[in-house]
């Protein structure tokens, strides 16, 4: 099977890496830059699980792809996707799979709009990396796994060359028969996160020590809770009991990466995250509420304006 893996930065470079060292058909999707610094230094992963190093990664850019590709691993901010689907293109063709593993749902819509909602399937990732300096991907904990499945929750002939491919590439990967339920709980969980230490400009130990702060963070996961249930993804039950507890860790400095973002006054994924969930929410249910997670939208609508204003 011909992987294309979309970027090679600390998500989708990381899954490709090793995919790559493990012997799989690996090509990575990069601008000129990134190309030649590849083609220069190698691709790098540095893990606490060993490390693995690439030292001439096959790369292409958007104006070379070859044709079409077997399988799309596609990575990328909320805000590129757009860039992204015209990038990619050309790689997909009529017996293309694309595996997508952003956050949200939105993207699934306009991947199924572009390509066709069945070259689409469903995917979620969970790896806390980074990219250095210098370019080579750091992962921080030994976390790494990739879950994909049919949308439809079949286990097909082709959804099953894929868990081939992934299977003992060095990371975690699990082929799904609820993949879409999986994102939506995955989904609740992060737009809590986000919602309540943006809001709060703090970590979860710092925010349950203030009073009221554990109440505000079992409300907003209440209120998400309720727009998966209106759109009829109601999150399991072990899904809501696990959340709880990490949403409300005595001293745990657990945060979104979102806030780390704000913090560094990058780009977010306000839109894909928060706004999407709440536009859900409202189509579900015209007479809903859910003040708390509009609250914590509008905050971060303010602080794109703000940083918008202050970049000219």
């Amino acid at each position: 099977m011909r992987v294309l893996v979309v970027g090679a930065g600390a998500t989708g470079g990381y899954f490709g890496a090793r995919l790559a060292a493990s012997g799989r058909d690996v090509t990575f999707l990069v601008r000129p830059a990134r190309a030649a610094r590849l083609a220069e230094a190698g691709l790098s992963v540095r893990s606490p699980l060993g490390d693995v190093r690439i030292d001439a990664p096959t790369t292409v850019t958007a104006a070379a792809i070859p044709g079409p590709f077997d399988l799309v691993l596609l990575s990328c901010k909320a805000y590129d996707l757009a860039g992204a689907l015209d990038d990619v293109a050309p790689a997909v063709g009529p017996d293309t799979m694309v595996l997508p593993i952003l956050n949200g749902m939105a993207h699934l819509d306009a991947l199924d709009a572009r390509f066709g909602r069945e070259r689409v399937l469903g995917g979620s990732c969970a790896i806390a990396a980074t990219l250095s300096p210098e370019g080579a991907i750091v992962q921080m904990t030994e976390l790494h796994a990739l879950t994909f499945g049919e949308r439809d929750g079949t286990r097909s002939a082709r959804v099953a060359r894929v868990a081939a491919v992934m299977e003992g590439a060095g990371f975690t990967a699990r082929l799904s028969e609820t993949i879409l339920l999986e994102m939506w709980e995955k989904w609740v969980f992060l737009a809590t996160l986000a919602a309540g230490t943006c809001l709060m400009r703090a970590p979860i130990g710092d925010i349950v020590a203030a009073p009221g702060g554990r109440e505000a963070m079992l409300g907003l996961l209440e209120e998400c809770l309720s727009i998966a249930k209106a759109a009829g993804e109601a999150p399991r039950e072990k899904f809501v009991e696990t959340s709880r507890g990490t949403l409300t860790a005595a001293g745990s400095g657990f945060t979104a990466s979102m806030l780390r973002d704000i913090e560094k006054g990058a780009r977010i994924e306000a839109d894909h995250i928060v706004g999407d969930l709440l536009a859900r929410g409202r189509a579900a249910d015209p007479d809903g509420a859910w003040p708390s997670l509009a609250t914590a939208y509008t905050h971060l609508k303010a602080y794109e304006s703000r940083r918008g204003r202050e970049r000219g």
